[in-house]
């Protein structure tokens, strides 16, 4: 029984989260305030944590929410501006969680086509004067999951102009912000918005899973003090406080220079990675079609259109390897396509998780 090599969980592997600085940082956190971090707290986050990410994000404090991991914070806006029967946009692939979590909520999803360079505005524009009014639109602006790719500069303003002109929000869920490894940093369309001339259309999210761990499940939302404010009542009812340790750790984390030097180390480990994985794709199975992102996790790969990736799939876990089917990211389409997550595997198991790969599509 071979080893099984994962290409499909987007998490980072253990070895470049820095476990001796969250040691460190959890004990700086119980040294600091022991009686913050281990009691209830309130439904905003842990004080000085919200304080901060206040502050890098130049807004007021009443504006940030912080909460059990970027997850949550999607699921708490989705329970405040879906309406049953009504459209939201989305990209066309999106993260499964994202359709997952629209269509419980009796959302009229609309997946609009997505290219190299995010999703099309032109086909969005189409459809809104063709009079689609959408409670939002749901976009992932860097690195996107499940494709990598990253929304240009220009498309981010044009997003931002649509909504204005439309009346809909933006739903700027932005997890993979700091995992970039390549090419030029760009304004969130947060910022975009908040330099306009109608601010406060767009909500933003993120996390400090991709850039810290997993399992501090430590995310937020940044967007108008009346809409944080009818959120914080939905997290008080739902669980009174947010993990105020896992908030108090970050925090430390944060402030104590963790966060940038886990970036770093995350960066430079995803970079070369990437670039193993690219060589190996061009190497083993010379007919996909794939774009190398410039940061997160993921990579979209497109097979021949004779690869039925429903059909791959158990023949490449009979192999010990596995991935996630782009029908999965889709309400429609992608039976050719598939997401790798090169976050997960190590730099020695991707040509070799690549040439199982390839074996169980020439069994095909």
């Amino acid at each position: 029984m071979v080893d099984l090599i994962s290409f499909a969980r987007g998490a980072p592997s253990l070895d470049i989260i820095d476990v001796e600085g969250l040691r460190a940082a959890a004990d700086a956190a119980l040294s600091f305030d022991a009686a913050a971090a281990l009691g209830y707290g309130t439904a905003v986050g842990f004080p000085p944590l919200r304080r901060l990410l206040a502050e890098r994000h130049g807004v007021a404090e009443n504006q940030v929410l912080v909460t059990n991991g970027s997850m949550q914070a999607d699921a708490f806006l989705f329970d405040e501006l879906t309406v049953p029967g009504e459209p939201v946009v989305v990209e066309r692939p999106t993260y499964d969680r994202t359709l997952l979590g629209l269509r419980q909520r009796g959302a009229d999803v609309r997946p609009v086509s997505l290219a190299t360079d995010g999703i099309d505005t032109d086909e969005l524009a189409d459809l809104l004067a063709g009079g689609l009014r959408p409670t939002l639109a749901h976009i992932i602006p860097n690195f996107q999951n499940p494709a990598g790719y990253t929304l240009s500069l220009a498309k981010r303003r044009r997003l931002v102009e649509l909504a204005a002109e439309y009346d809909f929000p933006i739903f700027e869920d932005d997890p993979y912000v700091r995992i970039r490894f390549a090419g030029e940093t760009l304004p969130t369309m947060f910022e975009l918005d908040a330099q306009s001339d109608a601010p406060g259309r767009v909500v933003y999210a993120s996390s400090f899973s991709k850039t810290v761990a997993p399992g501090v499940r430590v995310g937020y939302l940044v967007g108008p003090a009346d809409l944080i404010d009818r959120i914080r009542v939905r997290a008080t009812n739902t669980y009174i406080s947010p993990n105020m340790l896992a908030q108090a750790i970050v925090y430390r984390f944060c402030v104590d220079g963790g966060l940038d030097r886990s970036v770093e180390t995350v960066n430079a480990a995803l970079a070369e990675r990437v670039g193993v994985l690219c060589e190996s794709l061009a190497k083993h199975l010379p007919d996909a079609r794939f774009t190398a992102p410039e940061g997160g996790y993921f990579m979209w790969v497109e097979l021949p259109g004779s690869v039925d990736v429903a059909k791959l799939l158990p023949a490449a876990e009979e192999r010990g390897v596995t991935f996630v089917k782009g029908t999965d990211f889709l309400l429609e389409g992608g039976s050719s396509s598939m997401r790798l997550a090169f976050s997960g595997v190590r730099v020695d198991e991707i040509d070799e998780g690549v040439s199982r790969l390839a074996d169980a599509v020439q069994s095909l």
